[in-house]
This record gives structure tokens, C-alpha cells and sequence, in this order.
């Protein structure tokens, strides 16, 4: 067999055997991981408080035999715990806990307009449901010895984005907890995936833009990124995702993966300031 087939063949499947947990899998980049993770092999179980649109979409990809789909609010302990359970009983384990859901809560950056009740729901949401996603992986995890807890971040962790800070301030906190959470001892791997601005449902709705064709939207997404002639989608966080969940990542773990195009390393202000005194 030459390297090339072998190495198609070792990749064809990625996730084969695994059983896969995905909060906030009803939409957006949780959907879409969903429908990659089960293409490369996993079985899934997606968590939700989106009850229709969980229900359809696990018709639409496949039987219960591979995907099902759970009833969850992610800052309810309860609820957590019977989804992990419910992978559990339902496929025999759980190999990947995809902490993804999240919201964005009031999208004004201004502190004197930063509501109090709103910067506690988003930490609800953000940092203790994941907090719980993580203890509820880790109880069924530590005694397997193994397992990998990923979380999503977003890019406006690692730089400077004027975001909400409600927003911003829940995903520096999400690298934190995956920087002290210590289960290495026990082979489990925790991962952060920082994504640059992708155009999801939930994007749009904060934004006030469902009404505008998304392809409008990616062009003003894409005029500011450094990374020209590609566009980010859904598709590319599934994707690393699917990496940092399979084998091929098996001595990856905490941390951040930012998928960003170059755009946090990178101040076009002052080569913009320069063009515009000699233009």
C-alpha cells in the first residue's frame, strides 16, 4: 500500500468508534460539527434548548443509531447531567465533550451601557455552563482514563476586538478554566478553539442583520480579515474540531487554537495611518 492510500485511508474515518456530546447543537457551528463529526465516523448526541430544530436536524442526518438529540439548558446541573448520562446509556460512553453554547448577549461595547443582569446571563451561559459541561464529562471520563473536553472561545480572547464586554470578558474566562483543569493525570485532554467572526445564525440575530443575505455580511467580515481569498465557515471550526478530538491529537491538550487567518497577530493601523500620508 503506498503512504498516500494509507494515509487516506487512516483519515477517511476520524472520529470511528467515538461518542461525541455537543452543546448548543442545534445551530450554527454546533450543527455543523454535528454533521462532520457523525460523517467521520461518531455518534452523537446533541444538546439543546432548541427542541424543534435539534429534532429535525437529527432526522434529517441519520437514525438514532447515530444521532439523538437531548433537551438541555447548559446552566442547569440536572440538565447536563442527564445529557452526559444519556450518551452514556444510549451508546456506551463518552469519548468528546464539545462544550459549544454560547451567547453574545447585548452587542454595545460602551461599560456605562453594559447591563448587569445581561453580563450575568452571559456568564451563565459562557462560563458556568461550560463549567458544568466539563465536571459532568470529567465524572464518566476520569474512570475511563481518557477522553477530550473541547471549548469554544472566539478570537476576541487572545486580541483586542472593542466587543461587548460581557462577551469578551466570558471567552478570556473559558482559557482559563481549560488551562486549570487538571485531568491530564487521567488521560483526558482539554482543548479551546478561538474562532475569527463566523456568520451563524446567532451572529446575525445579535447583530440585527437576518434580514441581510449573508454573503453581504461575509463580504464586510472578510474586507477586515488579514487572510485574503478564503472565507471562514461553520465548516472550518467543525473541522478542527474533528482534529482535536480524533487520535491525531492525542498529545494536544490545553490549548487555544486560534483560527483566525493571522488576524490577532496582526495591526494593519499603522501601514493604513502611512498609506494615508503618502496617498
Amino acid at each position: 500500500m503506498s503512504t498516500n492510500t494509507s494515509a487516506a485511508t487512516s483519515t477517511s474515518k476520524r472520529l470511528q468508534g467515538k461518542v461525541a456530546l455537543i452543546t448548543g447543537g442545534a445551530s450554527g457551528i454546533g450543527k455543523c460539527s454535528a454533521r462532520v463529526f457523525v460523517k467521520q465516523g461518531a455518534k452523537v448526541v446533541i444538546a439543546d434548548v432548541q427542541d424543534e430544530l435539534g429534532l429535525s436536524f437529527c432526522k434529517e442526518i441519520g437514525s438514532e443509531e447515530t444521532i439523538s438529540y437531548v433537551h438541555c439548558n447548559v446552566t442547569c446541573d440536572s440538565d447536563i447531567q442527564n445529557a452526559v448520562d444519556f450518551a452514556v446509556s444510549k451508546y456506551g460512553s463518552l469519548d468528546i465533550m464539545f462544550s459549544n453554547a454560547g451567547i453574545s448577549g447585548i452587542m454595545d461595547p460602551r461599560i456605562l451601557a453594559t447591563e448587569i443582569e445581561d453580563f450575568k446571563r452571559v456568564f451563565d451561559v459562557n462560563v458556568f455552563g461550560t463549567f458544568l459541561a466539563a465536571k459532568h464529562a470529567a465524572r464518566v471520563m476520569i474512570p475511563a482514563k481518557k477522553g477530550c473536553i473541547l471549548f469554544t472561545a472566539s478570537v476576541t480572547s487572545v486580541t483586542f476586538t472593542e466587543g461587548p464586554h460581557p462577551y469578551v470578558t466570558s471567552k478570556y474566562a473559558l482559557l482559563g478554566l481549560a488551562k486549570n483543569l487538571c485531568l491530564g493525570q487521567y488521560g483526558i485532554r482539554v482543548n479551546c478553539i478561538s474562532p475569527f467572526l463566523v456568520v451563524t445564525p446567532m451572529m446575525r440575530k445579535a447583530t440585527g442583520l437576518m434580514q441581510m443575505e449573508k454573503e453581504k455580511i461575509q463580504a464586510a467580515v472578510s474586507a477586515s480579515a488579514i487572510l485574503k481569498e478564503a472565507v471562514l465557515e461553520e465548516e472550518d471550526i467543525a473541522e478542527a474540531a474533528v482534529y482535536l478530538g480524533s487520535d491525531e491529537c492525542k498529545y494536544v491538550s490545553r490549548i487555544n487554537l486560534v483560527i483566525d487567518g493571522g488576524f490577532s497577530l496582526a495591526n494593519p493601523s499603522f501601514a493604513m495611518a502611512m498609506k494615508s500620508l503618502i496617498s
